[in-house]
């Protein structure tokens, strides 16, 4: 179970180093998600090394989602200000997710596969 923290934890940290490093305009934290599937794509890392500590975070996901709910809450009355054009923003980058991630699985799926 330490080995699997280990990881990802060097590997967070790593995405945080190199986010400041390069001045990237991304979060740390997903530069180290992109960190760990390259490390598990190229064999470095084996599912089997951080599954622990995954299956720990999955079974606990609802309580990380309590600090962005409190945040909402704190900003109520901004939210409230700008309900529309946060609708409207919500629901076009919703739209835009779902037809790129369909146009990339008809791009990718092997023939014969899905539609």
């Amino acid at each position: 179970m330490l080995r699997s923290w280990t990881i990802l934890l060097g590997l967070q940290a790593l995405g945080e180093l190199g986010v400041r490093l390069c001045h990237l305009p991304l979060p740390g934290s997903v530069l180290g998600m992109v960190l760990l599937l390259a490390a598990l794509r190229c064999g470095l890392v084996r599912e089997e090394a951080v599954r622990p500590a995954a299956e720990l975070l999955l079974t606990h996901l609802s309580l990380l989602f309590v600090p962005a709910g409190v945040g909402v809450l704190l900003y109520f009355d901004l939210i409230r200000l700008h309900f529309w054009p946060l609708v409207l923003a919500t629901l076009g980058s919703t739209l835009v997710v779902l037809a790129l991630t369909g146009w990339t699985y008809r791009l990718l799926a092997r023939p014969g596969e899905g539609s």
